[in-house]
């Protein structure tokens, strides 16, 4: 919740920083401000009086800050016929996929049964700036009801949460607006910049030139992940499960891949437009295949852990015309905003590396398809590191990256073994509660574990290559915690949500300022 005494303590603070106008001044302003401040001030908060006199129905995983209310909808499409009306939704789930996202966008805030800081629900929810609450593992859905301990909501009754403490209520609960626009709140993040600059940047997470928009308003530097595969939802969906159900080398894939690269093209093309002349990295597509194709996955297809099977670049390698059509996508998109008179800047990551031979296969084929490219258009090709195995060979992976980015949500599920979307709500809140754990690995950097490849990662990267850009685009890069390791490691920058992107500035000069002390 917000505190109005905080608010007015740091206009108070800023005010006086300004009238003494010293480089000292400013950096103790930016060293005493809590970043969970800066975080309260983004989003709708809930009043205390409200949440008093509603009832608890049950508490889950804070997976994005800020409290909503609305209309108890069990599917994306009860979303988009109460919107329709006029009316705010809640959507309320077992849990969500790509193909939810369009009735996700329009709802007020996003309650599911399973899931966790790094589930679907949770990403997506934080990179719209949605309040969620996942992994309500007490809540079941049936017969058009809510049942949580004893408490039956039916669907279309209203529903309250708040994201910022995992807490989801029965009625409608009173709303206190967000004041990310006070003047003495840009302020500060002005004089972080300053602070960090030179030694950290701050990029974020965006698939839409409407999210490249709102985080450059946040002060984003460029996007570090641009998730294509969200690009083929929707109206899309048909164009991609079309292409997976093809046979290779067919005339329907021919045809499918031949509209897909026109829809990509034309998508690439406003994302980069809308950031340049920013860096937009593009990551080639890596949803598993179930994403796609839902009930329809034939049984040739299926995968017992889809989120360990056909993905990434273990698809482009069954299937070599993806990532060649998706390169030619995204040249003829760098054309089309260079010819609309602005200067694209994008670079390729090839997604779930372990194998320094993957990559070099890919990246061949990748560079076939941009030996027509000028210089000035023609984009580095680097990786997501995101396997153990991709951090453990580094050394030979760096021999043909041009920069590493540290998928740490995978990262830490692959590293721990933990999955990122069932476990958190049954296992890791207990470990913590227990002191098995600190922190939730996917809230916070685990440094002892995760923290150490990716150090190691870096040295040993940067032993073959030392002109290695390195950067972060999980989650943890939106976390202070995080954010102060990942700096000590040596990364360039950091890429997450946009509405984390204040916070992770002003994180980002506090990190310097720890480390000059």
């Amino acid at each position: 919740m917000q505190n109005e005494h905080s608010l007015n303590w740091l206009i108070d603070l800023v005010a006086s920083a300004s009238l003494e106008n010293t480089d000292k001044a400013k950096k103790n302003v930016v060293g005493l401000v809590p970043t969970s401040l800066v975080e309260s001030l983004m989003h709708d908060a809930a009043t205390s009086e409200s949440t008093h006199e509603l009832k608890l129905l049950g508490t889950g995983i804070a997976a994005s800050p800020g409290a909503a209310a609305g209309i108890a909808c069990f599917s994306s499409d009860s979303v988009l016929d109460v919107t329709d009306k006029g009316e705010k939704a809640v959507l309320v789930c077992n849990e969500t996929s790509p193909a939810d996202e369009v009735g996700m966008r329009m709802a007020e805030g996003i309650v599911t049964v399973r899931g966790g800081m790094a589930s679907h629900a949770a990403v997506v929810a934080r990179g719209w700036g949605i309040p969620a609450v996942v992994g309500v593992s007490d809540l079941e859905i049936a017969d058009g009801n809510i049942k949580i301990k004893g408490a039956v909501v039916e669907e279309g009754a209203y529903i309250s949460l708040d994201g910022s403490t995992g807490e989801v209520f029965s009625g409608e609960m009173e709303l206190q607006e967000s004041n990310e626009e006070i003047p003495e709140l840009k302020t500060l993040l002005e004089w972080a910049d300053e602070i960090r600059s030179g030694y950290l940047k701050i990029r974020a997470n965006a698939d839409t030139a409407e999210d490249a928009e709102r985080a450059l308003l946040f002060g984003a530097e460029g996007i570090g992940l641009c998730r294509t595969e969200h690009m083929f939802m929707g109206d899309r969906l048909p164009l991609i499960q079309r292409f997976i159900l093809a046979d290779d080398g067919s005339e329907e894939e021919k045809e499918s891949l031949n509209e897909l690269m026109l829809a990509q093209r034309l998508d690439l093309a406003e994302v980069v437009s809308a950031m340049a002349p920013n860096p937009v990295t593009i990551r080639l597509l890596d949803a598993p295949l179930h994403e796609f194709l839902g009930a329809e996955t034939p049984d040739e297809l299926l995968e017992h852990n889809p989120m360990l099977g056909t993905r990434g670049v273990r698809l482009a390698i069954i299937r070599e015309q993806l990532y060649r059509m998706q390169t030619r996508a995204l040249m003829g998109a760098l054309v089309d905003v260079e010819e609309a008179g602005k200067k694209p800047n994008a670079d390729i990551m090839i997604p779930l590396v372990s194998e320094v031979n993957e990559l070099n296969l890919v990246r061949s084929w990748i560079e076939e398809e941009l030996a027509s490219a000028g210089d000035e258009l023609r984009p580095n090709i680097g990786t997501m590191i995101e396997t153990p195995r991709a951090a453990i060979t580094a050394e030979s992976i760096a021999n043909k990256a041009d920069f590493f980015s540290f998928g740490t949500n995978d990262l830490t599920q692959l590293v721990f073994g933990f999955s990122r979307d069932d476990i958190e709500s049954r296992v890791i809140s207990m470990y913590v509660n227990e002191g098995i754990l600190s922190v939730n690995p996917f809230e916070t950097l685990d440094f002892q574990g995760v923290g150490h490849a990716i150090r190691y990662a870096i040295e040993n990267g940067r032993k073959t290559n030392p002109e290695l850009e390195i950067g972060v685009c999980g989650e943890h890069g939106g976390d202070p915690e995080s954010i102060r390791f990942l700096f000590e490691s040596g990364v360039d920058y950091v890429s997450c949500s946009p509405f984390r992107v204040p916070i992770a500035r002003l994180a980002a000069a506090q990190a310097v300022l720890s480390s000059s002390d």
